[in-house]
Formats: C-alpha cells, structure tokens, sequence
C-alpha cells in the first residue's frame, strides 16, 4: 500500500509580531496617535472607546473589533461611559487575504474570544515585561520562556483571523464534516450547560452588592450544590465563590478606572464589611492594592508628557 500526501498551503501567515497588550484604561485616556508599516487591530472587551483611522472616526463597543492597515495613522480615547478594556495586536503579513480586513469594523464572537483569551494567556508566558503599556515599542521574550510559546501565538492569531474571514466572507466550509453529525445528548448537555453558566453569571452580576453563600445560589438558581460546583470549575477553573469574589473584583477595577468612588464607596457599593477587608480581597486577586492598581493604571494614562490627565479623584488610603 502506498500513500500520496498533499502539501498544506498557508493561506494566512503571521510574519512577525511587534505589539500585544491587554490595556485596562482610566474613562481619561487618550493616545494622541501613530502609524507604522504593519497591520494593528483594537478589540473592545469592556466598556466602549472612540477611535480614529485616517480621517475616520467612530465609536467601537464591546465585542467589537477595527483594523488599521499598514501606515494608516491612527488613535483612541476612552468612551463617556464605562472605562474600557482593550486587546491591541500588531503584527506584520504579506498575505493577501489580509486585504479583506482593509477599514473593516467587525463583531467577534465566543469562539473569537476564547481564542484571543489564549494569545493573551499565552503572551503572558512568553514575553517579558508588561501587556498593559500601551508605550512599549519593542518586545523580548522571557528567559523562562517556553519554546512552543511563539507558535501557540502565531497559530492563534492566524486561525482567529481566518475564522473572522471565513464569516464575514460567507465561505462554504461546513462546521461539521459530513456523515460526522454530533451526538444529540452531548448537544444538549453542552447548550444546556452554557446556558445554566450564562444564567447563574447574571445572577451573581446583579447581586455583587450581597453576601452570598453556596446555599443561597443553589436556592435561587434551582440548582444542587455539587452540580453547581462541577459546572464552575468545569467553564472557568473556580469555586462558585472564589468566581463571586472575581466579578466582584473586577466590577472595582472598572469603579476605580471610571474614578467616580473612592474607595471606601466602591468596597460599601461592593457590599464588603470594612475597606480593610476590601484591599485585602483586592490584593488577593490582582497582586495589588486598590492604590497600587490606581496608579498603575494613572502612570500608563500619563505615559506621554504633552498629554497627562488633569483629572483625579482623592481616594481613601489604604
């Protein structure tokens, strides 16, 4: 028996990376500009950001996502409403399919995310120093590094833009391969359970102000308490509490970045027992205090001389 291969074609290829940032901004911030020879693309994963490409400039809101193409000159300033957070990845490619994302503005959807939450992950692992700079100009790779780390990104990003290619082109690719249906039940079981983790991250959203308990969420969701558990871990890897305390979390770095509170008012709109409590939580989470995240997230909105943040709001020392 002899065997005939085919050669797989690149249809897509990254050539070189020169940006990756996850940025949580301030509601101030303002990046007056750049252009530079190679592809850049800003995608909204909080709040909403307007930016300018060329002449142009819109407003992008949450799971979307804008192209600038090589020596396009380009800019951002946070929204009026929520402070937002961004992933910006630039990188270079002679491919011509690129040519479809020239001035495109386009949604991303769940697979996209899970996708770009893995290029981020995984840059955090491979690349020195910090994704949130929206100032470094030059990136090196950690001496711990792992080796694979490179092409995980590469792989990544080119399978996140052909997907965003092959949708929005409306390619005639099957998602399943013929004569390969899925299983009904594994079908339903997967809906089922997006659907019950959807639910149940709703319902801890709208209740961040409260103390809940195990028992408490199981009541309120109809839902028994190891079947909870295995959920939780099984979509994000926590404990249905340790989860709470995230969101928790996260709603005051977005409250600390809108700079509307102090911090006393967030950790009390937060329903924590005391400030003390409330940094110590914080701390737990992020690796810094809530004054530390405050300015670290000031000292990257002042990273340009000529255009600092005349705006503060006195917080509570912690």
């Amino acid at each position: 028996m002899s065997y005939q291969g085919i050669r797989l074609q690149n249809q897509l290829a990254i050539d070189q990376l020169f940006s990756l940032h996850y940025f949580e901004y301030m509601n101030s911030f303002y990046f007056p500009g750049e252009s530079h020879p190679f592809w850049e693309f800003v995608c909204v994963d909080k709040g909403d950001v307007t930016i300018g490409a060329g002449e142009r400039s819109f407003v992008l809101t949450r799971g979307q996502i804008a192209f600038h193409e090589p020596d396009e000159f380009h800019w951002v300033r946070a929204g009026e409403g929520a402070a937002p957070c961004l992933i910006v990845i630039s990188f270079s490619s002679d491919s011509p399919m690129m040519d479809f994302f020239r001035k495109k503005i386009l949604h991303i959807r769940e697979e996209d995310r899970r996708l770009l939450a893995r290029i981020v992950q995984e840059a955090r692992k491979y690349l020195s120093g910090r994704l949130d700079d929206p100032y470094q100009t030059s990136l090196s790779v950690r001496p711990d590094a792992p080796a694979e780390g490179a092409q995980i990104i590469r792989t990544c990003l080119e399978q996140f833009l052909i997907g965003l290619y092959r949708r929005y082109k409306k390619a005639a690719v099957p998602e399943i391969p013929a004569g390969l249906p899925p299983s009904p039940d594994k079908t339903i079981k997967k809906n089922a359970d997006e659907e019950a983790f959807a639910r149940i991250s709703r319902y801890l959203s709208v209740h961040l102000s409260a103390h809940l308990s195990v028992e408490q969420i199981c009541i309120d969701n109809l839902m028994g308490r190891s079947r909870l558990q295995k959920l939780i871990h099984e979509k994000c890897g926590r404990g249905i509490i340790e989860y709470y305390s995230l969101l928790k979390i996260e709603a005051a770095k977005q409250m600390i970045r809108d700079e509307q509170m102090n911090f006393t008012q967030i950790s009390e709109s937060l329903g924590y027992s005391s400030i003390h409590y409330f940094s110590r939580q914080f701390k737990k989470m992020t690796g810094m205090t809530p004054s530390e995240y405050a300015s670290s997230i000031r000292a990257i909105a002042e990273g340009l001389p000529d255009h600092k943040q005349t705006r503060s709001i006195k917080y509570d020392e912690t």
